[in-house]
């Protein structure tokens, strides 16, 4: 049974940093498309960082680029993102999602065709 749990969201400061963290079980990280995506309220989802087990291959949205950072631990099944200098426009629900198919990095964070999603984590980023 595939599973995604996120964790590590809160509030935090202007200019501050947090680690999310998603543990996933049913799969292996090593070939599996894999990413962050994230929603305001009153925007659309969008896709915040991905990365491809299988093409090894990693794709950031131009607004988090420099400041946002995914890995992933394989032996405790777990995928990061480290959020650093936030800013209040980087406020929303946190989304883990795997790919629904083999996908490269880029493709899943931009077509977000996710067949598992986690179940959010709330950032706000607020003085």
């Amino acid at each position: 049974q595939v599973q995604l749990v996120e964790s590590g969201g809160g509030l935090v400061q202007p200019g501050g940093s947090l680690r999310l963290s998603c543990v996933v079980s049913g799969f292996t990280l090593n070939f599996d498309a894999i990413g962050w995506f994230r929603q305001a309220p009153g925007k659309e989802r969008e896709g915040v960082s991905c990365f491809s087990g299988r093409s090894s291959s990693t794709y950031y949205a131009d607004s988090v680029k420099g400041r946002f950072t995914i890995s992933r631990d394989n032996a405790k099944n777990t995928v990061y993102l480290q959020m650093n200098s936030l800013k209040p426009e980087d406020t929303a629900v946190y989304y883990c999602a795997r790919a629904r198919v083999n996908s490269g990095a880029y493709d899943f964070c931009r077509k977000q065709d996710a067949g598992y999603w986690g179940q959010g984590t709330q950032v706000t980023v607020s003085s």
